[in-house]
């Protein structure tokens, strides 16, 4: 395939995730550019309600809206065929999707980000919060990180929050910033 891309494929580099292992099967799906299920297993399993409680989905290489490779309209398709589809699904009425976007065509975010520690948070990341739970009409002007993902899902699950972002926390607060949030602003969870 002439648009692979290693250094976007992480599980390729964990043996456990190599091709043709069990965990790859299980935990690892291709969502390619086909919308036949019979073809796509991502689809396939948002069709059948099979995703598992947290998925994480990166589009391949030429859908990814990188800036000299790829465009924006094409993978701004993808992303909404894959979101009518969990619309769609089984699993719609307690699905929250976090559609994010790194560089959305070379377009990088304009305005200095708050200092936290030494990586960042770098550039504010846009997102959109897609959700039967989502309010209506709300734009949230919360300041959130990618970490902010995470934290939404370990308290969602009522897990203890990671070391890293605990850490990520702590710096925020050392230069007078309160620690970022967890997207639960934008959600009716009531």
């Amino acid at each position: 395939m002439p648009d692979f891309q290693y250094h976007h494929q992480p599980f390729n580099y964990f043996a456990n995730y190599a091709p043709g292992t069990a965990a790859r099967r299980k935990y690892l799906r291709d969502a390619g550019l086909g919308s036949d299920p019979s073809t796509n297993r991502l689809i396939a399993d948002i069709d059948a309600g099979r995703l598992p409680t947290v998925t994480f989905y990166k589009p391949q290489g030429d859908l990814n809206m990188h800036a000299g490779y790829a465009d924006v309209e094409s993978g701004d398709r993808h992303i909404a065929r894959v979101i009518e589809h969990i619309q769609r699904g089984p699993q719609w009425a307690n699905t929250v999707v976090i559609v994010t976007v790194d560089e959305n065509g070379g377009w990088w975010d304009p305005v200095a980000p708050p200092k936290s520690d030494r990586w960042g948070p770098g550039s504010r990341i846009p997102a959109l919060v897609i959700s039967p739970l989502a309010k209506k009409g709300y734009v949230d002007h919360t300041v959130y990180d990618t970490n902010s993902i995470l934290r939404f899902i370990r308290r969602v699950h009522g897990l203890a929050p990671l070391d890293g972002v605990v850490a990520r926390d702590r710096a925020f607060a050392r230069n007078g910033l309160a620690p970022l949030c967890d997207l639960t602003a934008p959600l009716d969870l009531a």
